[in-house]
């Protein structure tokens, strides 16, 4: 059974808004007592926090599809509807969060960092809450926004001050075992180690951590064994330390050309050539191993590596080597800047920023109004209820759609789509669509809209030719 995982693709779901209410209050002797319909809650948002005391994505990879709660509708008697709960889902440290494309949108490193993946939808307004002198008790109430679903990928980098790279059965995890209190397995056979293991060394005054890497091979960097889906745990140590091993039974292998292949890969992989390197020759305690690193290291250090001899079942040479280590762990903490705390930094909007934009779209012979307040405001409109139509178009009318509507070029009767091209609502427009408490008619009706379409009959128009020169095409080719 799997128990380590340090990627998962996660699918998450933040809550709806709940709808708003359109309610008038009604009581003995007091026939006008107004609306009192009240707004809808908050939908939850989807919240990843970073706890230093989670290790992997074991649980994603088990339940990969989570979702906030959803907003209460608003009732009556000004009733509010209660707001949905945030989902807080906790990642280990060094959680990098990516899109399906892989762009980046968030490197989660200490306890308590927090990153947002999915919003709450708004909460729409009651009828109270949009009455207003010419309105003064609407028939109509708006609907809550859908949350904000996506699917996001999580990837772990292990948070470690040291790494130990090297080929497969070279002696890492018998290394990691002997420095620190970690008990990774330990065989004697190649590719024992198939997760990162982590532990803990004090050095002196220095306290840090060092993690196992799985073995690298030739061609890890394009995907070849376990190289690929571990060479990420190495990108936030501080140094990296090549494990040589000097008493291989290969004969065609060598310390020298193993190091420079691990080399190779590393340098394939990328982002890593500024990190310090040591060199350890392991398994000294063999006679032949001690021979062979008395051979090699004259070698090495011509090349301006630190090298160490050590044997993790003799316990020799690991005192000399830990206190190196914690030496440059110590120069690197001391080298990074000064953390500061988050700063909360407020951008407001330009006043004279319209938000929105018009532009032609020629194929389908509509203009096409992008923006977040025009499809915001289009979601929570109950198309099915033509004053609330109405008022969407006041809304829009009040935010310059109209003029830049007349800018572009668009005439009565036109076609507009407000929303992008796989979800929009479309409409046919009429210039000049405000209008005085006169022209709204009984609660849920506007008579502007009571107008014949000629846009949408053009469209329909189109669609049906579309459709006969389809079923004339399938009738000449039956194939």
């Amino acid at each position: 059974m799997t128990t380590f995982v340090d990627r998962v693709e996660l699918h998450v779901a933040a809550g709806n808004g709940g709808h708003g209410c359109a309610s008038v209050h009604r009581e003995k002797f007091k026939p006008l007592g107004g609306p009192d319909g009240g707004n809808g809650g908050r939908g939850g948002d989807v919240i990843l926090v970073v706890d230093q005391a989670i290790t992997t994505l074991l649980e994603y990879h088990h339940s990969p599809h989570r979702k906030a709660t959803n907003g209460q509708p608003g009732a009556g008697d000004n009733r509010s509807g209660k707001d949905g709960q945030d989902l807080v889902l906790t990642v280990p440290d060094g959680t990098v969060v990516l899109d399906k494309q892989g762009n980046v949108l968030a490197d989660l490193v200490g306890q308590g960092t927090t990153f947002v993946a999915g919003q709450g939808g708004r909460g729409g307004l009651g009828n109270a809450a949009l009455s207003s002198a010419r309105r003064k008790a609407p028939g109509f109430a708006l609907l809550g926004e859908p949350g904000e679903a996506r699917d996001i990928v999580l990837e772990l980098k292990t948070v470690a001050d040291v790494a130990l790279v090297g080929y497969p059965s070279a002696g890492k995890s018998s290394l990691i075992s002997v420095l620190s209190a970690a008990k990774p397995k330990i065989a004697d056979y190649p590719f024992t180690t198939l997760v990162p293991n982590l532990g803990v060394v004090t050095a002196g005054s220095t306290v840090y951590t060092i993690a196992d890497v799985p073995g690298l091979i030739p061609g890890a960097s394009q995907g070849r064994g376990l190289g690929l889906e571990f060479l990420r745990h190495v990108e936030r140590c501080s140094v990296l330390v090549h494990v040589l091993d000097t008493a291989t039974l290969e004969s065609d292998r060598d310390p020298v050309t193993d190091l420079d292949i691990i080399e190779e890969e590393l340098k394939q992989y990328g982002g890593l050539e500024d990190r310090p390197r040591i060199v350890v020759l392991n398994k000294i305690d063999i006679p032949d191993g001690q021979d062979l690193a008395d051979m090699i290291r004259p070698d090495l250090e011509a090349r301006g590596y630190q090298v160490f001899e050590a044997s993790a079942v003799a316990r020799t040479g690991l005192k000399e080597l830990s206190f190196a280590l914690a030496d440059i762990v110590a120069k690197a903490r001391a080298a990074k800047p000064k953390e500061e705390s988050t700063r909360i930094v407020l951008r407001p909007k330009a006043v004279d920023d319209a938000g929105f934009t018009v532009t032609y779209d020629e194929a389908e012979d509509v203009y096409r109004v992008r923006g977040e307040k025009p499809e915001r405001w289009v979601r929570q409109t109950d198309f099915n209820n033509d004053e609330a139509v109405g008022y969407l178009a006041d809304r829009l009318n009040r935010l310059g759609v109209e003029d830049a509507l007349m800018k572009a070029g668009a005439r009565a009767g036109d076609g507009v789509a407000i929303g992008s091209e796989d979800n929009a609502v479309v409409f046919d427009w009429e210039p000049t669509m405000m209008a005085g408490a006169e022209m709204l008619g009984r609660r849920g009706e506007d008579h502007r809209l009571e107008a014949p379409r000629p846009a949408a009959q053009r469209r329909r128009d189109r669609e049906a030719e579309r459709d006969d020169a389809q079923r004339e095409f399938d009738d000449f080719n039956p194939f």
